[in-house]
């Protein structure tokens, strides 16, 4: 599996490069940059993404350890313990079929991606182009198709109801399922509050 992934990585490569992939995102009409966006947005989806995601590499070999006693202790595939620059590198580069040799390839993208650009390069870059559903794949094409307002513009409650989404974007959004999306911003919100910074923050 690890032979075909990196034959799988070695494609895509060839196919385009990484530097061509990204300049090609960032000359989409819809792109923003970081300071385009909600602080409490980038804030909510670390902790419902990736917690750890400005201290471990490309692979979060702790929170992949986890995900996996999780899922062994809850008879569940609920945790997945993917890092922010795995999702970029299959969001960029792969289909989303779920296989062996797959998850191989994207680790070798996420090691590349981890030497081209810094994390906050690598998470701007994932919140342009994570699935929010509705066709929406991008935070600034979502936010606007969810709310009516730039990235820059929502408030506490629509920014953590939008980070919630991309973890099942065909359950949480809320023009199909409005209650399973305010269950998901929820449980955003808990995560958000166990981290001391943000014991002020409330839902309507």
């Amino acid at each position: 599996y690890g032979y075909l992934g990196y034959q799988i990585y070695q494609d895509k490569i060839q196919e385009q490069s990484l530097s061509e992939r990204v300049n090609q995102l960032k000359s989409k009409e819809d792109y923003v940059t970081l300071d385009q966006i909600s602080p409490i947005y980038k804030e909510a989806v670390l902790e419902s993404e990736d917690r750890r995601f400005y201290q471990h590499g490309p692979v979060d070999y702790y929170g992949l350890a986890r995900a996996m006693l999780t899922n062994l202790t809850t008879f569940s595939f609920k945790e997945g313990g993917l890092t922010i620059t795995q999702q970029l590198s299959k969001n960029l580069c792969l289909s989303f079929e779920k296989d062996l040799s797959r998850k191989f390839a994207e680790v070798f993208i996420a090691r590349d991606l981890e030497k081209m650009y810094n994390k906050d390069e690598i998470l701007e870059l994932y919140l342009n182009t994570s699935y929010f559903g509705n066709g929406f794949y991008s935070v600034k094409s979502a936010s606007l198709g969810y709310f009516n307002k730039l990235p820059k513009d929502m408030n506490d409650s629509e920014s953590i109801m939008l980070a919630g989404i991309p973890n099942a974007p065909s359950l949480y959004n809320p023009i199909q399922n409005k209650n399973l999306a305010i269950e998901r911003q929820r449980q955003v919100i808990n995560k958000m509050i166990k981290s001391v910074s943000y014991t002020h923050l409330t839902l309507p």
